[in-house]
């Protein structure tokens, strides 16, 4: 989906959803109510979508489900039809291997429709930074997603 998303923007035939802002994401380790040693991630996310600005958190059990939650919270008002979808699977691989941990991960992610999981597409992110890998291939899935279902963009005011 990552290529044909990556097409269509080269010829102009992908609607603008919404635009990422910034983000960012925390991982705190610290001892929980049960004083055992527990890692809490949180993400911020800010988006523009049409010209209305929205600003998210969202906690999750990694860095990656915090940035989902987060920029879920952002979408769904918007664009409730991403009810109907959701990721299914995450992977990691590493691009030149011996760079070590200077190395360029690939990131897969898997996503489908909710109530018919063989309707499923895959987008990819890459780049020396893993959450930006992931970011960048969470938001094609969103936007993959937006554009097969024939969506409309939300407009700008004039």
């Amino acid at each position: 989906a990552s290529f044909e998303l990556l097409a269509r923007r080269h010829l102009g035939r992908v609607p603008h959803f919404f635009e990422v802002e910034n983000y960012s994401v925390t991982d705190e380790r610290r001892h929980n109510a049960k004083g055992e040693l527990a890692t809490q991630s949180e993400a911020s996310v800010k988006i523009r979508i049409g010209n209305r600005s929205y600003h998210t958190v969202a906690e999750g059990n990694g860095p990656v489900n915090a940035m989902d939650k987060a920029l879920r919270k952002a979408l769904e008002p918007v664009y409730p039809v991403l009810v109907r979808m959701h990721l299914t699977d995450y992977r990691v691989r590493i691009l030149h291997a011996n760079d070590a941990t200077g190395a360029m991960p690939r990131v897969w992610i898997e996503s489908a429709l909710v109530k018919d999981p063989e309707a499923h597409w895959a987008t990819v992110g890459v780049s020396t930074n893993i959450i930006d890998a992931s970011f960048d291939a969470l938001g094609d899935s969103y936007d993959y997603f937006l554009l097969r279902e024939g969506v409309a963009a939300a407009e700008k005011a004039a």
